[in-house]
């Protein structure tokens, strides 16, 4: 049974090495937040009929191919309820550029062109609030976070940026919201390891959007 005073996150993972404890760290230090870390076969798979009943669905995973050709087409079935039962939907980091050539993932993130031409890790960027007003970045300055940045494309329209970089070799935006039919979305490409994880500023953005994306904020 999920706390109903909490907010039940399923977070999504496969096709990518992580740091497993320091992100199974990091959601269990938002107090606000019941986090199920699971595989995507076992999301798909949904052997506890649990995944409907999600407040926010994360993805922090980085399968390439279509999902037609995953789990014999069961991952497209789970994956087309996206936006359909209102639950908030957070891609993260790697999850922005997974399904690259599916244009249900482009219109889930809210751009195309979602194939990098670079990127590297362990960079010193710095972060700009393009938002101040938002519930999710309202009261914060300017910070500086190591992390891993993509160079590509920025997110088009009917996309509402929050925070952007000027690292020449980043794509300039850095987290947005949209709507993805009865769903809202936040797309942050932050948070490839713990030197993202343990950063507060970071943790303030996703444990905020995480509530927004719930409706609690």
């Amino acid at each position: 049974m999920f706390d109903p005073d909490k907010i039940a996150a399923a977070v999504i993972t496969g096709h990518h090495e992580y740091d497993v404890v320091g992100l199974q760290t990091l959601f269990r230090g938002i107090p606000e937040i019941d986090a199920y870390p699971q595989n995507m076969e076992d999301f798909v798979t949904d052997t506890g009929n649990a995944r409907s009943r999600y407040d926010v669905v994360a993805f922090y995973n980085y399968h390439l191919p279509t999902p037609e050709a995953e789990f014999d087409g069961r991952m497209k079935a789970a994956l087309d309820e996206l936006g359909e039962t209102g639950q908030g939907i957070l891609v993260l980091h790697h999850a922005i550029v997974a399904f690259t050539d599916w244009g249900r993932w482009d219109d889930v993130c809210g751009m195309t062109g979602r194939k990098p031409t670079g990127g590297a890790a362990d960079q010193r960027m710095r972060v700009e609030v393009a938002n101040p007003g938002h519930p999710i970045t309202r009261g914060l300055a300017p910070w500086e976070i190591i992390d891993e940045f993509y160079t590509m494309d920025d997110p088009g329209e009917g996309n509402e940026v929050l925070l952007t970089t000027d690292h020449p070799g980043s794509m300039r935006a850095i987290a947005w919201t949209r709507t993805f039919g009865k769903s809202r979305v936040l797309c942050y490409q932050n948070g490839h390891d713990a030197q993202a994880f343990t950063n507060p500023n970071f943790r303030t953005v996703l444990g905020r959007g995480l509530q927004w994306l719930a409706g609690r904020i």
